[in-house]
């Protein structure tokens, strides 16, 4: 640890040379510059800064390097377990970085590194194109892509990593660096799921697909109905193409105009289909979801973007989430699944997700560190609260959900569904066969383990 004195220049030297701002504890604006998405995590980093560009990244990643401080990566999006902050760390903080430059004719895009999925998604839908991107508009791409990237398209056009086509990175070095197919190729292996572990992503590029037409179906049932939905989306979405997707969750009805009145702050079953076409297309397939009686229902054309918005949660509350991928959806699990929506924290923004994958992603390269693509649906709890006195409650819940299903996991999950659950599951999250490669990938790039605070990968 370097001296106060030297610490004290070297910080003033930060705010000099910084195009963007620079916090430490004693400013003001510091308590706003470190909160996040989730009110349970309340770190102190020792100093945050807020980069303009690459250059002030290189620069913030020197700082760090000469005072012997770990870095901690904050992108666009939510950092729900918490990894965007470190006590004691310096914040790259990359906010303020979110351009997206759409090249149609290549059909790729550039997205710098604080880009959320609404930058994102709103840049390309003018020319008819999209990629994989998160089921929230709020998501941070960087992160997002990293991990590996799952969401309404990629049963369509596959994970967000099997579309990423180059990384721009900022080392444990400050040096900047690329990364593509034919340029430091076993990085650019590792950054399809390996994480943050590897440097600061400045700029990711991504592979477009035409989507000129988007549609979904959204139904609310009754709770006891549960069962039926879950049997009637798996038989519709395991017959149907891969253009389609969507979740059945359960959830408390929110004050919508669409909800009945009645069924505002009470559990509901919500089903949801996601197409990559037509209306006349989605609601063919949608037919026998639409012969269930509903209580609600919202069906046509919608632009894929204001679809991304959909199952917005806003920031500052309480949040814990997990997840299981699973070998199948045997009436059993149903029952099992179905069952515990009965015991969810109601009324809350708590959500109890249940998704398919196959199609684009079972046919995707395999050569990739995302173990859980082989597995044909998921399960997803996240408990979203304000009380703190919920707390107990709401993760006892999210942890009730993966026991009841263990016995169907694949013992694979995506590490961007979860927190810190321990070093077992952070192996389960990359693959057994994988974590030997990523270890010495992260020896050749960070053999200090400067960047940390993910779910981290040690160099050995």
């Amino acid at each position: 640890m370097a001296s106060p004195s030297k610490a004290g220049a070297a910080l003033a030297a930060l705010r000099e040379d910084l195009s963007g701002d620079v916090f430490a504890p004693s400013d003001p604006g510091y308590d706003e510059a470190r909160a996040v998405f989730n009110a349970m995590i309340d770190r102190r980093p020792a100093v945050i800064a807020q980069c303009a560009g690459p250059a002030d990244v290189v620069r913030a990643v020197r700082f760090a390097r000469d005072l012997d401080l770990p870095v901690a990566v904050r992108g666009g999006g939510h950092s729900v377990a918490g990894t965007a902050l470190g006590d004691g760390a310096v914040v790259v903080d990359l906010r303020r970085m979110h351009q997206v430059t759409v090249d149609p004719a290549a059909e790729a895009v550039r997205v710098e590194g604080g880009a959320t999925m609404s930058h994102l998604d709103r840049a390309t839908q003018p020319h008819g194109l999209a990629t994989t991107g998160g089921r929230a508009s709020t998501t941070g791409v960087g992160g997002f892509v990293l991990g590996g990237g799952t969401g309404w398209l990629d049963r369509t056009f596959g994970y967000a990593a099997d579309n990423l086509l180059g990384v721009e990175l900022v080392t444990a070095d400050a040096e900047r660096v690329h990364a593509g197919a034919d340029e430091n190729p076993e990085l650019f292996w590792a950054l399809h799921g390996g994480g943050g572990n590897f440097g600061v992503a400045t700029a990711l590029t991504l592979r477009l697909h035409e989507l000129p037409e988007f549609s979904i179906a959204l139904l609310l049932y009754l709770p006891q109905l549960g069962r039926d939905v879950v049997r009637i989306f798996r038989e519709i979405v395991t017959t149907g193409p891969n253009e389609l997707s969507g979740a059945v969750l359960y959830l408390t009805g929110p004050p919508e105009e669409f909800v009945p009145e009645e069924l505002v702050g009470k559990l509901v079953c919500a089903a949801l289909l996601t197409y990559a076409g037509g209306e006349e297309d989605l609601r063919k397939l949608a037919e026998p979801l639409l012969a269930l009686p509903h209580e609600a229902e919202i069906a046509g054309a919608m632009p894929y973007a204001d679809v991304q918005c959909m199952l917005d949660d806003p920031p500052g509350q309480r949040n814990y989430w997990s997840a299981e991928y699973v070998t199948g959806m045997p009436d059993e699990l149903v029952d099992v699944y179905c069952a515990r929506a009965e015991s969810m924290p109601v009324p809350t923004s708590t959500q109890h997700l249940l998704f398919p994958q196959g199609g684009a992603i079972a046919a995707g390269p395999h050569e990739y560190p995302v173990p859980y693509r082989d597995a044909p649906w998921a399960v997803h709890p996240f408990a979203i609260w304000q009380d703190p006195a919920d707390d107990e409650r709401a993760v006892a819940w999210v942890r009730e959900v993966r026991a009841d299903v263990r016995p169907w996991s694949t013992g694979a999950v995506y590490l961007n569904f979860i927190g810190d659950e321990g070093r077992d599951r952070v192996r389960a999250g990359l693959g057994e066969g994988n974590l030997l490669r990523l270890e010495k990938v992260k020896r050749a790039y960070d053999p200090d383990n400067v960047f940390r605070f993910n779910h981290n990968i040690r160099p050995v």
